[in-house]
């Protein structure tokens, strides 16, 4: 995920802990040979010392053991220890030339700041409820049960207060509500996946089918595309999990006529 460059301060007493336990540079195994290659980090780090910011084609391997892997970062040394010491917090991306990344140490790129590590795991669980509202296994919140829904969950106390106001959006497969799929199940009872993947054959809903919002529930998909040369968001299919009344789908079309107004295009609604 994109973090603010703003946050990294919450980021930093984590990363000097090579903890991170959201990337595969952070992981055990990527910092193994990290310490196996000592002295190749040691040659990065000397370098970028004393010419950076460098870009990565300046950076010679001098790697003692190559990063082995089964896909296309095979004995891709140079990158792969780069996005190592970057989860490390020791080296950091300081500007671009064009396409090329020029890395720096971090010391000399990221704000003094430090938030000890215990207060920045506090402010960023807040942080990731409230944009959640409600999530297993945070340590922020009020503890809560949904009702028909196995086990505790923790909620931001913010939103148990005032009255709810529902709208319809068309939601990105990667929205944050439905990103986790097993709380997308347990909170909406919502049967999704993302078929981009899949041989168009096996395809239920659509490449990118887009999931529906209405209020409080999450009630379809939409399969759309985008036209350019017909100038046209081409409307090829709209799932309904359940019929839809005329007011859910007056609301439907309304937020299809802003996505195309948004994209430039028209709407070629089916039928």
């Amino acid at each position: 995920m994109i973090r603010p460059f703003s946050d990294i301060s919450l980021f930093r007493a984590e990363m000097s802990e090579r903890s991170a336990p959201d990337s595969q540079f952070g992981m055990p195994a990527a910092q193994h040979w990290v310490d196996a290659n000592d002295r190749f980090r040691r040659d990065i780090l000397d370098l970028l010392d004393r010419d950076g910011p460098v870009p990565q084609s300046d950076i010679p391997d001098t790697s003692a053991v190559r990063w082995g892997s089964s896909g296309w970062n095979n004995n891709r040394n140079v990158g792969m220890m780069l996005e190592c010491l970057v989860v490390r917090g020791e080296i950091a991306l300081a500007d671009r030339d064009g396409r090329d990344r020029m890395w720096d140490l971090a010391h000399r790129v990221y704000p003094a700041e430090v938030v000890p590590l215990e207060e920045a795991l506090r402010i960023r669980a807040a942080r990731l409820l409230h944009s959640l509202g409600i999530a297993r296994r945070v340590d922020a919140g009020i503890e809560a049960r949904i009702e028909g829904v196995r086990g505790s969950w923790r909620v931001d106390p913010a939103f148990l207060e005032g009255p709810f106001e529902g709208r319809t959006a068309l939601l990105s497969p990667l929205d944050r509500l439905i990103f986790d799929r097993k709380r997308m199940l347990d909170l909406f009872e919502f049967d999704y996946n993302l078929e981009m993947y899949k041989p168009p054959a096996k395809r239920r809903w659509g490449y990118w089918a887009m999931p529906i919002l209405h209020h409080d529930r999450l009630i379809g998909k939409l399969d759309a595309t985008t036209d350019r040369k017909r100038g046209v968001l081409r409307v090829d299919a709209i799932h309904e999990d359940a019929p839809f009344s005329p007011a859910v789908t007056a609301a439907v079309h309304a937020e299809l006529h802003d996505l195309a107004r948004w994209l430039g295009v028209a709407l070629d609604l089916p039928g």
